[in-house]
């Protein structure tokens, strides 16, 4: 056996690292895009206000659960690991596939587009310009990660920091400037509010990644509970800061009637420059949550490779850069693909939050529900960190993703299908795979 096939994840990323990571992922591109239409979803600046403070909560939840999981099955695999143990192994590959074509290599296709939108501003590249960005980026950073775990890593923390401090300012020009106040907006009906913490939630998300560091993070038992802490409350800090300075400068209308608020913002503060200011802020933010999706998204083809002989060059792990380059590739292929469809579209944004919503929110469920099954099953094995308030805690992150679920498929359009027929054509993998591993020795 080759040293490159014996090669395992090595413990090399710290506490920092993952803060990073959750931090650079989570805080991407929905905050620049979703807050005109929760203005307007919500109707008053108390349930506009509160459904980012909420979805600050939610995420905690959610995190806390995914901290009980990563400490107690530590893998590389992270959802694939736990939805294998839980439910068994064909879910578990159905859910590869559906994260390899539809929820990851959609996300990182989405937020390709979403630089690709604003570099496009900065220097325009014709009417396909958004799209060769979005290809461009996708891959120059699956080439760094496949240059080794530890640029990934570097890189991620260079661009979280950026970001961070750019989001900052905005908000201090927010709060500093006057905009224009704007005619007060209809209050949201309720299903509307169910628009709202689907893009609020949508901003948010992201931070479920962190469970695919588990097996390379030096004190998992440690430091995974830590950094989901510190990483929701930078995290739901700076948004709620950020949706604050919004209204201070434009109140709720102006939000809602502008397509761009922070570049509205910036362009009272400093003309043209402010505006290429903030393109700049998003592209850096962006592109900080497309490195981090490309880094953690391989894993799951890793860990697949790993388990079926059928594909198992995906399963290994290439020693020299310390990390799965065979899934990069892959991962890297697929996404150029959907950049591709969402070209074909004319609106890569939008079609990529239709084809990845619904089927990300039925897996995150799963996972959810997975907690459950662990705790009766397996009782006495070592748990490092335990969710409060256990049942309430898992049950109410269960109940938030049944709820983005149905939502996700009232308001989305026929991009949901799309996505959803996708995951149906992976029926048959589930099928093969099950005999290729049956064949193999016990």
């Amino acid at each position: 056996m080759s040293s490159e096939t014996a090669a395992a994840p090595r413990r090399v990323l710290t506490i920092a690292d993952a803060v990073a990571f959750f931090v650079g992922i989570v805080i991407g591109v929905g905050i620049f895009r979703t807050p005109p239409i929760v203005a307007s979803a919500t109707g008053s600046e108390v349930l506009f206000i509160g459904a980012w403070i909420a979805g600050g909560l939610a995420t905690l939840i959610g995190a806390l659960c995914y901290a009980e999981l990563a400490a107690a099955y530590p893998d590389a695999g992270g959802e694939y690991q736990f939805l294998s143990r839980a439910y068994g192994h064909r879910l578990a590959v159905l859910f590869a596939w559906a994260r390899g074509t539809v929820i990851q290599t959609g996300a990182i296709a989405l937020v390709g587009f979403v630089f690709g939108d604003y570099a496009q501003q900065l220097l325009p590249l014709g009417p396909n310009g958004p799209g060769i960005y979005a290809a461009i980026s996708v891959i120059l950073f699956t080439a760094v990660n496949i240059a080794g775990t530890q640029p990934g890593a570097g890189m991620q923390k260079l661009l979280e920091t950026c970001t961070v401090l750019a989001i900052i300012v905005v908000v201090v020009v927010g709060f500093t400037v006057s905009g224009t106040e704007m005619k007060p907006v209809e209050p949201g009906a309720g299903g509307m509010l169910g628009l709202a913490m689907v893009l609020v939630l949508l901003s948010y998300g992201g931070w479920n990644e962190i469970a695919y560091l588990s097996g390379e993070l030096r004190d998992v038992k440690r430091d995974m509970t830590r950094a989901i802490f510190i990483g929701t409350a930078i995290v739901t800090v700076l948004y709620v800061a950020f949706n604050l300075a919004l209204l201070k400068a434009f109140g709720l209308g102006g939000i809602a009637a502008s397509k761009a608020p922070g570049a509205d913002l910036m362009q009272i503060a400093a003309g043209s420059t402010g505006v290429a200011i903030l393109a700049l802020t998003v592209c850096l933010s962006s592109l900080s949550t497309l490195n981090g999706t490309i880094f953690t998204g391989a894993r799951v083809y890793y860990a697949l490779g790993r388990d079926l002989p059928l594909i198992a060059k995906l399963g290994v792990w290439n020693e020299r850069g310390d990390n799965p380059a065979n899934a990069f590739l892959l991962q890297g292929a697929i996404s150029l693909a959907l950049v591709v469809f969402g070209l074909i579209t004319r609106d890569g944004f939008s079609t990529m939050v239709d084809y990845t919503a619904p089927v990300f929110w039925f897996f995150l469920m799963l996972t959810g529900l997975s907690l459950f099954i662990f705790r009766i099953r397996e009782p006495n094995r070592p748990r490092p960190f335990k969710v409060p308030l256990y049942p309430l805690t898992p049950a109410i992150f269960v109940g938030i993703c049944a709820y983005l679920l149905y939502s996700s498929l009232a308001y989305t359009g026929w991009g949901a299908l799309v996505g959803i027929a996708v995951v149906i054509i992976g029926l048959p993998l589930v099928l093969v795979s099950k005999r290729a591993t049956a064949q193999e020795p016990a």
